[in-house]
């Protein structure tokens, strides 16, 4: 069963929901010697607060380069949480989108957790409000509620798991095993390739990843036949007619294992394109080519970036730590309901270390999330 609940695409989008919004507010670009100086600052601000810089691979790579010369992390959305739980410092800055930043104040509800930009949001989470969520799960009490990382605290809170793209075939097929039906939200991508994967009963939430729902099979198909010996790298939020053409279909950590492990001198991703400068700083000597989210009229051909997380910048790094600005908080009620799925995820990945990818040297040990 494979049934389509809500769609995203006839919400009201407008503020912050709005993509125009998003690119309004994305910050201008630096000159060589801007960037030098606001890394500088930001680096002194983060020393002198106790800070620590945590960052999502598809933010800017100014971003992910300070986190790492400043003794951060640049990871997928859930180590990132883990991370920033773990480490001693009391105050975290999370350069991503809000649903990051609540799982880092979920998992760490004592510390201070700051963003460069409150109005940086998802597409997956706006598509899944928690109220009508929330009324669509009580009228199927006998199904076991799943919901993705990119979900907010409140969806996270009614949930009986949390997965990320990397452990959801593990837990769902444990699931199925032990004769559970499932309501799964919001991805309807990634929902239907572990259904199909998995034979499961799921009833699907129809959201998604505004960046992932943009690639194209046929102009795919095209940059294959022109690079014959790429391999072929796909998320699985994107549409099922790209998720058929890859040679690995993972989440991020598990595209950045494949580049740094994988025999192929050419890669063709699909995903965010800014995970690109990890790549390149993991594997120098490997050819990275953007998969296509346009066809041959269009004016860019491959447009994969999220415009939320290009809201985040150096200047809201430095601004967030000066000023105070960009807090994000969780009721502690509701935390302590949305960690609890967190938690049982985490306790099935320890009991079951191979449901994950191979831990891959140069990266973040976790578990890989969207």
């Amino acid at each position: 069963m494979n049934e389509v609940l809500f769609d995203y695409t006839r919400q009201d989008a407008k503020g912050d929901s709005c993509t125009m919004h998003a690119w309004a507010k994305v910050p201008p670009p630096l000159t060589a010697s801007q960037r030098a100086e606001r890394k500088a600052h930001a680096a002194a601000l983060l020393k002198a607060h106790n800070a620590v810089l945590v960052a999502h691979y598809y933010v800017d790579g100014d971003l992910q380069d300070l986190a790492l010369e400043t003794g951060g992390c640049v990871a997928d959305s859930l180590e990132m949480a883990r991370f920033g739980r773990d480490h001693a410092s009391q105050t975290l800055v999370v350069a991503g989108v809000r649903f990051m930043g609540e799982s880092a104040k979920i998992l760490s509800p004592g510390k201070r957790v700051l963003m460069p930009d409150l109005d940086a949001t998802c597409s997956l989470d706006l598509g899944c409000p928690p109220d009508d969520f929330a009324a669509f799960c009580d009228v199927h009490p006998d199904r076991q509620v799943v919901v993705y990382a990119n979900t907010s605290a409140a969806v996270k809170a009614r949930a009986d798991w949390m997965v990320t793209s990397s452990c959801a075939l593990a837990i769902v097929k444990h699931l199925k095993d032990q004769g559970q039906k499932i309501i799964w939200a919001p991805d309807r991508h990634l929902g239907g390739y572990i259904q199909k994967e998995t034979g499961a009963d799921m009833l699907l939430w129809n959201g998604a990843c505004i960046v992932h729902d943009e690639f194209r099979a046929t102009e795919l198909e095209l940059l294959k036949a022109e690079h014959p010996d790429a391999m072929v790298l796909v998320h699985p939020e994107s549409p099922e007619a790209v998720v058929k053409l890859a040679d690995v279909i993972g989440s991020t950590s598990q595209m950045l294992s494949a580049v740094i492990n994988g025999k192929a001198s050419e890669y063709i991703v699909a995903t965010d394109n800014l995970i690109m400068h990890r790549m390149r700083q993991l594997a120098p000597g490997k050819t990275l080519i953007e998969a296509p989210t346009a066809g041959n009229s269009a004016t860019c051909k491959s447009c994969a970036h999220c415009p939320w997380m290009a809201m985040n910048g150096l200047d809201g790094v430095i601004a967030c730590l000066e000023q105070g600005q960009g807090e994000i908080h969780v009721e502690p009620a509701l935390g302590l309901q949305a960690k609890r799925c967190i938690d049982r995820m985490l306790d099935f990945v320890a009991a079951n270390p191979s449901a994950l990818a191979p831990k891959v040297q140069g990266l973040v040990k976790g578990i890989g999330a969207a």
